[in-house]
C-alpha cells in the first residue's frame, strides 16, 4: 500500500503546483462556459452549434483522408463564415448583451443607487390590487399587459408611453385597460407601488418556439422578459387566460393563489436580495457619516 501511495506521489510531483489562483481562475472559466452553453441551448445558436460539430467531424476525415484541396478551401471559407455568423445571429448576441447589463452585477454591492431598493419594493396590497385587476381584466376579457420593474431600470420603456404616476389600485388598471380609452393600448409599468406609465411599447420576441395561437401581446410580455429582469402580467384579449412572462418564459396562471402566489415569491426574493448586501451598504454609510 505503501508503495502504491509512493508511486502516486511521484506521479503528482510532474503537475504543476496548483495555487488558489488557479482554483479561482478555474470555477471563473467554468462559470462562463456554462452561461454561453446555457445561452446557446435557448436560442438559435443551438442548431449552429449541432452545423459546427459536423463541419468539425467532416474537417476531420478530410484530415485523416489527406484531402487537402477539401482542407485549403474549408481555411479560406472560414473567416467570411465567421463575419456571416456575426451578423445572422446578430439579434441573439445582442439580446445577451442587454441582459448581461440588465443584471447589474455591481449595484447590489456598491450603493450607487441607495434609494431604488426601497423604491421597487412592493406590498402586500399592491399584490391583492394586480390580482384583483387581473382576474376582473380576465372575466371581462379585457387585454392587458403589466410589467413590474424589479433590479434593472425600465425607464427606456417609460419613455415610449405617458405618464401616470399613480397608486396601483385595481379601479386604475382596469380603467386603463378599457376598451376605446386613450391608455388601453399598450403596456403599464409598475415600479413598488406605483403605476409610473401607460401605453409603453414594449420589444417583440423573435423567438421561433412561442406558439403560433398567442398574439402580439404575448409576444410581447416574453419580449420585455428577454431582455430585463422584469415580471409580465399579460392577460388574453380572446381567450381571458392570463400569463405570466419572466426570463423569456411564458407561464399560464390557472386561479388568483398561483398568481398571487408568483407575485409574493418574486418580492420576497427582491428583498432577500436586498438584505444579503444590507450590511455592506450600512458600512458605506457610517463611513460617510463619520467622514462628515
Amino acid at each position: 500500500m505503501a508503495q502504491i501511495i509512493d508511486t502516486l506521489y511521484e506521479w503528482l510531483s510532474f503537475l504543476p503546483q496548483i495555487t488558489k489562483t488557479n482554483i479561482l481562475e478555474i470555477a471563473i472559466i467554468a462559470f462562463l462556459i456554462y452561461e454561453i452553453l446555457v445561452w446557446i441551448k435557448n436560442t438559435r445558436a443551438w442548431t449552429l452549434l449541432k452545423g459546427l460539430v459536423v463541419i468539425l467531424v467532416f474537417a476531420l476525415a478530410a484530415w485523416a483522408l489527406h484531402l487537402y484541396t477539401i482542407l485549403w478551401i474549408m481555411e479560406n471559407v472560414a473567416f467570411a463564415a465567421a463575419t456571416a455568423v456575426v451578423i445572422i445571429f446578430q439579434p441573439e448576441l445582442r439580446r445577451a448583451l442587454e441582459q448581461l447589463g440588465s443584471r447589474n452585477l455591481l449595484t447590489g454591492l456598491l450603493p450607487f443607487e441607495g434609494g431604488r431598493e426601497q423604491e421597487n419594493r412592493f406590498t402586500e396590497k399592491t399584490i391583492n390590487e394586480l390580482v384583483r385587476a387581473s382576474m376582473e381584466l380576465a372575466k371581462a376579457k379585457t387585454g392587458a399587459l403589466m410589467v413590474i420593474e424589479r433590479e434593472g431600470s425600465l425607464k427606456d420603456i417609460e419613455r415610449t408611453g405617458i405618464e401616470i404616476d399613480g397608486i396601483v389600485t385595481s379601479q386604475l388598471l382596469i380603467n386603463i385597460f378599457e376598451h376605446n380609452t386613450p391608455l388601453h393600448d399598450g403596456a403599464v409599468v409598475i415600479r413598488g407601488n406605483r403605476v409610473t406609465a401607460a401605453t409603453c411599447y414594449l420589444p417583440l420576441s423573435d423567438n421561433g418556439d412561442i406558439s403560433k395561437d398567442l398574439g402580439t401581446r404575448h409576444r410581447a410580455a416574453v419580449g420585455i422578459s428577454e431582455v430585463t429582469d422584469s415580471l409580465t402580467i399579460v392577460v388574453s384579449e380572446e381567450t381571458g387566460h392570463i400569463s405570466l412572462a419572466e426570463d423569456g418564459q411564458l407561464t399560464r396562471i390557472t386561479d388568483p393563489d398561483m398568481l398571487s402566489r408568483a407575485l409574493a415569491i418574486n418580492k420576497a426574493g427582491d428583498q432577500n436580495q436586498s438584505k444579503r448586501f444590507k450590511i455592506w451598504k450600512g458600512k458605506q454609510k457610517d463611513e460617510k457619516g463619520a467622514d462628515a
